[in-house]
């Protein structure tokens, strides 16, 4: 199997200078919003969201790519991860969005991605399935990468930060079902 190195940080998904692309945890509209979202928008100025509309609506699970704009980064790939208890099955929708998102920078040539824990915000998907179900795809999907060689999850607090550690341990270790 290819070698993807897998990073996790606490911080702003926004101050990511290193990575070729970051993922917006996007609403169906591709809008500024509240979140990840309004961040990614907030930091990348109006361009971004006139080059989003004509990409609009998604679906959950899919995902789309757009310049940066002022983020210090190539390219934003925009994901819409399911509610939670409302857009099901959950787990195959959210696994579709680090499956896709990863896609599209493999396509773009990009060597790294940095995401956001998509759906955990007001979607209200729980960390630790959310963690499971992202580092578990991004695990499966490493082999078939051409030019993606680093994953970084820039997690907002401490705990999630935590949560995501444990999951990864586990998944190395064979604790977790692959």
């Amino acid at each position: 199997m290819r070698h993807l190195d897998i990073e996790l940080t606490r911080g702003d998904i926004t101050a990511q200078p290193d990575v070729d692309a970051i993922v917006n945890a996007a609403n169906a509209e591709l809008r500024t919003g509240g979140g990840v979202a309004g961040a990614i928008h907030r930091a990348a100025g109006p361009g971004l969201e006139e080059e989003c509309r004509p990409l609009a609506p998604i679906r959950p699970g899919e995902a789309v790519i757009t310049g940066a704009h002022d983020l210090p980064n190539r390219y934003v790939i925009h994901c819409l991860g399911p509610v939670y208890g409302r857009d099901e099955p959950a787990d195959a929708l959210l696994a579709g969005c680090y499956r896709n998102a990863l896609r599209l920078a493999d396509e773009a040539e990009l060597g790294s991605v940095a995401f956001p824990a998509i759906s955990t915000g007001v979607f209200g998907y729980p960390v630790e399935e959310a963690a499971r179900v992202a580092l578990r795809t991004v695990r499966e999907v490493a082999g078939a990468l051409q030019s993606v060689d680093m994953v970084r999850f820039v997690l907002f607090s401490e705990d999630d930060l935590r949560v995501h550690r444990e999951v990864l341990e586990r998944l190395e270790a064979g604790d977790e079902d692959e």
